[in-house]
């Protein structure tokens, strides 16, 4: 029994010190807008791996945000176009979905072709989005609005709601597009009843109580990887949302990006960063 106990105490006292002194890498993206400070996942390792390569071998550098969207997300690191590979030798990388990663805001994810031409939802190589998203009125969050859209134009067809269309055509001539939708989402629980149809879309209390309090972009959700997060500078990707683009959404003045990882203990990223690493078991 002595010698079990013995033997116990190394076990632990093994663990302990192997778990405080494991390190991890620190990713800092730099801007002139100021630095994004990220982590990236263990349970993700294509894309982590990936991700580190170019960094550490300075690919990354003077590529851009080339795609930044209000309210949505910026997007950027296109390696391949920076080195004039053709688009047709693009590499990329196998799909690595975990579905306790969503996209709540600050989270790092891989851009992708559709599935039309990608049913396998296989990662661009380089380019990876930075999510910043909204916040979210629980009622809309859970509400497929696609098909409730769907369902109230089959009810508005009926002789009996010709009131209602009457009020939905309004909204829209004048452009009350707030009011539409407030208007729409009243109807959820009647268009449920009466057309019997389920349009509630499910999720997580983690996932209502992260859209509805930091926000994000739940629509994305189980459709891209999600590789890392943001630990600091959330602000500085926000900002970089905001800047003035042309039509496609490119920033009329150039943002540029200087990627640099650092191997760092986890327990001092957790101190210094005031973050707990995702359990990745």
């Amino acid at each position: 029994m002595r010698i079990l106990r013995t033997l116990l105490f190394l076990f632990f006292c093994a663990c302990f010190f192997s778990c405080a002194g494991s390190k991890d890498y620190l990713v800092t993206i730099k801007t002139s807008h100021g630095d994004i400070v990220a982590v990236l996942f263990d349970d993700t390792p294509e894309h982590k791996s990936n991700f580190i390569e170019l960094a550490e071998a300075g690919r990354f550098d003077s590529t851009e945000f080339q795609r930044v969207m209000k309210n949505f997300m910026i997007q950027g690191g296109d390696v391949f176009t920076k080195e004039n590979l053709p688009p047709q030798e693009w590499p990329t990388l196998p799909a690595e979905i975990r579905p306790k990663y969503y996209h709540r805001k600050g989270m790092i994810a891989a851009a992708r072709q559709p599935d039309s031409v990608n049913p396998e939802r296989r990662s661009n190589g380089s380019q990876f989005y930075i999510t910043i998203g909204k916040v979210y009125d629980e009622l809309e969050l859970t509400t497929d609005m696609k098909e409730l859209q769907k369902s109230l134009m089959k009810y508005m067809e009926l002789g009996s709601q010709a009131e209602l269309k009457n009020e939905y055509i309004r909204l829209y001539n004048e452009q009350k597009y707030d009011s539409l939708t407030t208007m729409i989402l009243s109807m959820r629980d009647e268009l449920e009843s009466s057309l019997n149809v389920n349009l509630t879309k499910e999720f997580t209390k983690e996932q209502i109580e992260a859209y509805t309090t930091v926000g994000g972009v739940p629509h994305l959700d189980k459709e891209y990887t999600v590789f890392g997060e943001v630990i600091q500078g959330l602000e500085v990707a926000e900002e970089i949302s905001n800047v003035a683009t042309n039509t496609r959404d490119k920033p009329i003045e150039t943002v540029y990006m200087t990627v640099k990882v650092e191997k760092m203990s986890r327990k001092k990223i957790e101190k210094d960063y005031d973050y707990s690493f995702p359990d990745d078991k």
